[in-house]
């Protein structure tokens, strides 16, 4: 034994075994028993009593949840938050209860929102938790034993069957047979056959046959493993530990509100403290006086329903994703869809069907073209657009193959019931290995009675496919197979022959000769290789059929029997076909300026070849995991960068590529269904998880859910983020200077030593009433006409652009003028205060209505038949203001509740006509505005 081997053997501790974790599979059987100090007849009582004490249970690591208390608590740690309970404060202050209590409802209510929303990642780990198999067979002390999964220890060893769900990491003693379907940990999109020959010590995980791992399925086959990681060790555990340090994501809309609340509330300290002192000092106020009015600029400087009609605008969209079958499980997540600008997709199951199909079949002839996807038996075989059916074929190796890929095969289609009794209708899938499913469908197409062919062919006698010698067998009477050619004299036809299929390589080394136009022909290896060379270019795994007559005295068949002497009938080449909606949905996010870049377990040429259908771009080649790991941070980022299309992906290097990519200022959606991509899905910005297909851990660390599992859904997602944002923006351009407006009309009176034109209380219910519904109705806005022909807003753009301040700015200005001037010719008229106020109340309010209108397109008019119609929202919102206001105006407890007084229809009139000279003026200035907008670089 090396040096190497003896330091090996002296491992006895978590850390050392730990340190193993990448070599586990280059050893062999007897270096993986030794290091572990195990044997093939399993450990004893008293070993696995010592080894449990040593490495604990077999269970994932679970963190300590917060309370709920401390978890609604968290929820007002925001600066947002503590704006609103400083105007609740205030309003309190003013002796104002109703309206504090709504302001604080508003406080709970979101607090309550964040609650429920609170703990995805305590549930994603949950998820892969229940991944795990709660029971686990293994010899111990000679003697088969069933035993709780987590009582499993390193050096235990682990029977393996058909239908297991892998409890333990182990390193494979024996295996006949054995496929493992680890899709769910690597992508991998069909079971992967196992073997326990040592692998090379840089195979990637979806490479080491050796391995089987925690959490993965047996689908056929059995063997024996030494385990060789436990818990947190293991590779799920090593995703659990990833999901657990990584920190939810701060959405860009948090993060820009959040920030402009701080700006908000300093400004508001900072303006309301110098208009104290300066009213006081200056204008001789006493310090009660000064401090109410000054209380009430503030007031109107707090925007009290912006909080409130934002989330429901957020609400809103996701409404309309669910339609659409997204369904978002955290609500900023709908603006954030918007800002996206890198797509990181998963291939298999995402991109693709996660359905193996025979795409081209391949004889000494010619090659075939097959038509359809998935396991449906429906579309055609064509040879140079003629349709190819079996017994109407010139081309006898074809209808050899298909009879070998018919017998030698134990899948069976599963049809579910369709109401329109069609095949077209019914949805397919496969009891069995995916690619036998894919045969069927193919013999289905070519016009084979597979049900008859089964019948009348008895199998007598099996090899199961092993990862040893790679292909499986079967023996059928030859009387029973006519489309497969003797190859020696029998009068009586009764000799028997050998059905095979299997790796084209292992293959062609048995095969002699060939079946080509009926005859017998020498085999060419040369062109042969070629033919699996291109179609592995395209991206097709390949299979090849051949047949062997032997004796009639054969009653069973071993390998030996398989070992050379047979007849080439053909190969297959197979896909797991793209998508046709992904396709378009590529297309459609690069026309917004979203690069979609793949991420797959998969190999190389099928990630390359199945991207490049797609259309996604592959000038820069495939990065691989291997690539990945190799290259520090800042090489990274330029690969990552680059390259659209990575291969052979690990759960780290996925997360990698994530973090890279988000450090180089984008914005990122990230798609799986795995619990490989749930550490990946829970650092991207959006993580996006498949319903149907993915993972319970992949959903639960997701931010958004697509019910159909499809691709295009996404793009439906971002266009409704947009159109969140571009909502959003619309309100806050609506609000903010309704807010400012007053707070300058107060401002300005106290600096100028004027009557207030409107009191605190106005404010409130201008800010509360009004506001609040006519600022929600702009939640309801459709998409504009170039939502999806703008590049994806840049993520460090404020909330505030300086476009969005300038219109802030000006229209507050407009207010103030039209507030002061109503004001001042009210009093001219010689009409008491209250009536005064009364009419800047609504001199306000129908400039907030006017308003609105102008503010519904950021980008085109307003002044037009379908402007000025509105939307259903629209109507029904201003029509609900309009009542409200007359209430306000006219019925005796509003009047007593807020101090005002009937306005006079002429009055009326001139407030309405003042509300249409304001619309006319933001048209005009939208027009100049627009010019500055429409460059890229202000593209919002």
């Amino acid at each position: 034994m090396t040096e190497t081997n003896k330091n090996l053997k002296s491992a006895s501790n978590t850390r050392e075994l730990k340190r193993l974790a990448r070599t586990w599979h280059a050893l062999t059987p007897q270096e993986a028993l030794a290091t572990l100090q195990s044997r093939e007849s399993g450990l004893s009582r008293e070993e696995v009593v010592t080894l449990r004490a040593r490495f604990g249970a077999n269970t994932l690591p679970e963190e300590k949840s917060r309370t709920l208390f401390d978890r609604f608590l968290a929820q007002l740690n925001s600066m947002l938050i503590y704006v609103l309970l400083g105007s609740a404060a205030i309003t309190a202050v003013l002796g104002h209860a109703i309206d504090t209590a709504v302001i604080l409802a508003v406080v709970i209510l979101n607090a309550v929102f964040g609650v429920l929303q609170e703990g995805r990642a305590e549930r994603a780990l949950d998820a892969i938790r229940a991944m795990i198999s709660p029971t686990a067979s293994v010899l111990r002390d000679a003697t088969r034993q069933s035993v709780p999964a987590s009582d499993l220890v390193p050096g235990d060893i682990l029977l393996i069957e058909a239908g297991d769900r892998i409890a333990a990491d182990a390193r494979l003693i024996s295996a006949r047979g054995l496929r493992i379907d680890e899709a769910p940990l690597t992508g991998e999109s069909v079971p992967v056959d196992k073997r326990p020959q040592a692998d090379l010590p840089d195979a990637d995980l979806a490479e080491r046959a050796s391995m089987a791992y925690s959490g993965t399925l047996v689908t056929q086959g059995q063997g024996t493993g030494v385990v060789v990681a436990t818990g947190a060790a293991t590779q799920i555990g090593r995703i659990t530990t990833m999901m657990s340090s990584i920190a939810e994501t701060t959405t860009p809309l948090i993060r820009q509100m959040d920030a402009f609340a701080r700006q908000l509330s300093f400004a508001i300290l900072a303006l309301s403290g110098a208009t104290l002192a300066f009213a006081i000092m200056v204008r001789g106020y006493t310090l009660d006086d000064a401090f109410l009015a000054v209380v009430g600029m503030a007031v109107a400087a707090i925007p009290e329903g912006l909080p409130a009609v934002m989330t429901i605008t957020l609400a809103i969209g996701v409404e309309r994703m669910s339609k659409r079958n997204a369904i978002v499980r955290r609500l900023p997540a709908v603006e954030t869809l918007g800002s996206v600008s890198v797509i990181c997709t998963d291939k298999t199951g995402t991109l693709t069907r996660n359905e193996m199909t025979a795409r081209h079949v391949a004889t000494a002839t010619g090659v075939y073209d097959v038509e359809g996807g998935g396991y449906a038996p429906v579309g055609a075989v064509l040879n140079r657009r003629a349709v190819i059916r079996c017994g109407e074929n010139p081309d006898t190796a074809f209808d050899a193959l298909i009879t070998i890929a018919v017998l030698c095969n134990d899948a069976r289609l599963v049809a579910e019931p369709a109401q329109a009794n069609e095949v077209q209708a019914q949805q397919w899938s496969v009891a069995g290995d995916p690619m036998e499913g894919a045969l069927l469908a193919l013999a289905a197409k070519a016009g084979c009675n597979i049900a008859d062919l089964q019948t009348a062919a008895t199998r007598l006698d099996v090899i199961p496919f092993d990862a040893a010698h790679r292909f499986m067998a079967t023996l059928h009477n030859a009387a029973d197979l006519p489309a497969i050619p003797a190859t020696v004299e029998d009068s009586q036809n009764m000799h028997r022959v050998l059905l095979l299929k299997g790796a084209p390589e292992q293959v062609l080394a048995l095969c002699s000769s060939v079946l080509s136009k009926g005859t017998i022909t020498s085999v060419n290896g040369e062109i042969w290789q070629q033919t699996i060379a291109t179609l592995a270019a395209k991206g097709e795994r390949a299979l090849a059929f051949a047949f062997k007559p032997i004796s009639a005295e054969t009653g069973s068949i071993n390998v030996a029997d398989a070992d050379g002497g047979l007849v080439l009938a053909g190969i297959v080449g197979f896909i797991d076909p793209p998508r046709q909606e992904a396709k378009a949905a590529i297309a459609e996010a690069r026309t917004a300026g979203i690069t979609t870049k793949m991420i797959t377990g998969d190999h190389a040429l099928t990630a390359k070849a199945i991207a490049s259908d797609l259309g996604i771009d592959t000038t820069a080649g495939v990065a691989s995991g291997h690539d990945i790991a190799s290259l520090d941070t800042q090489q990274l980022k330029t690969v990552a960068n680059r390259t659209n299309v990575f291969a052979r992906t690990a759960p780290e290097h996925k997360l990698r590529l994530v973090e890279a990519l988000q450090s180089e200022g984008a914005i990122i959606a990230m798609t799986g269904d795995g619990v490989n991509d749930a550490p990946a899905l829970k650092t991207a910005d959006v993580g996006v998880a498949m319903g149907r297909k993915g993972t319970e851990a992949a959903k639960e660390a997701s931010q958004m859910v697509l019910a159909d599992d499809n691709f295009a859904s996404i793009v439906e997602a971002v266009k409704e983020g947009r159109t969140v944002y571009d909502n959003l923006t619309k309100v806050i351009a609506w609000t903010l200077p309704t807010s400012f407006g007053e707070t300058f009309v107060v401002m300005l009176a106290i600096l100028g030593g004027f009557v207030l034109p409107v009191t605190p209380v106005q404010i409130l219910w201008i800010n509360m009433v009004t506001a609040v519904a006519l600022g929600l109705i702009l939640a309801f806005e459709p998409p504009e006409a170039d939502v999806m022909r703008r590049p994806p807003r840049p993520p460090g753009q404020s909330l505030l652009t300086p476009l969005l301040v300038w219109q802030v700015l000006f229209v507050s200005a407009l207010f103030v003028a039209g507030a002061f001037g109503m004001f001042w010719w009210a009093r001219q008229r010689g009409l008491d205060i209250a009536q005064a106020r009364t009419i800047v109340v609504n001199t306000i309010v129908v400039f907030e209505i006017f308003y609105l209108f102008a503010v519904r397109y950021l980008r085109g008019g307003s002044m037009s038949l379908k402007g000025i119609q509105g939307t259903p929202a629209v109507l029904i919102g201003v029509g609900t203001i309009v009542a409200l206001q007359v209430a306000f105006t006219y019925l005796p407890i509003f009047q007593t509740l807020f101090d005002t007084r009937a306005v006079a229809l002429a009055d009326g009139l001139a407030i309405i006509g003042l509300g249409v000279l304001l619309l006319l003026i933001l048209e005009v200035e939208k027009r100049f505005r627009q010019k500055i907008m429409d460059r890229p670089a202000s593209a919002p």
